[in-house]
């Protein structure tokens, strides 16, 4: 049991659950989730639990500073632990999703300080491109491209 969910939890006035803790443990144990990655895994011990409590568990969570959860493209948002602090690059072609360090967007997040006024989370970040790997297929289906109309 997550003695450290269960004090929170506690101060607030709200119980333990072994729902609420089957869910912390899913976000954990997967990684990046969405509610219904999430509630597949927990149904695996609990089959009973259905999405909604899944869902509501993980706005108390978040409310808790648990968990946060970050929009990686059109679908649903995907859930993680709270320390899992880093920057997401989402190939929107392939839909590979990698993990880059925060300190990337520190020069930016200082600019729109300085300049908008503004204050960038930069764990909360999810840019979108196109991976290595989708590049260099496209690279080699220009070369081939090129081949074909020069033979013709």
């Amino acid at each position: 049991m997550d003695t450290s969910l269960k004090s929170t939890l506690h101060r607030r006035g709200l119980r333990m659950t072994p729902q609420r803790q089957l869910v912390l443990d899913a976000v954990r144990e997967l990684g990046h989730a969405t509610p219904e990655q999430i509630c597949q895994q927990v149904q695996r011990a609990a089959p009973a639990v259905n999405i909604t409590t899944v869902y509501r568990t993980l706005d108390l969570l978040e409310e808790l500073r648990l968990v946060r959860h970050t929009h990686l493209g059109h679908g649903a948002p995907t859930y993680s632990e709270r320390e899992h602090e880093h920057v997401h690059l989402v190939c929107h072609h392939c839909g590979v999703v990698t993990e880059a360090p925060t300190a990337l967007m520190e020069a930016l997040a200082d600019r729109l300080r300085e300049q908008e006024d503004f204050e960038l989370d930069v764990t909360h970040v999810a840019l979108s491109g196109r991976c290595a790997a989708c590049r260099e297929a496209d690279r080699k289906v220009a070369v081939e491209l090129e081949e074909k109309e020069t033979q013709a």
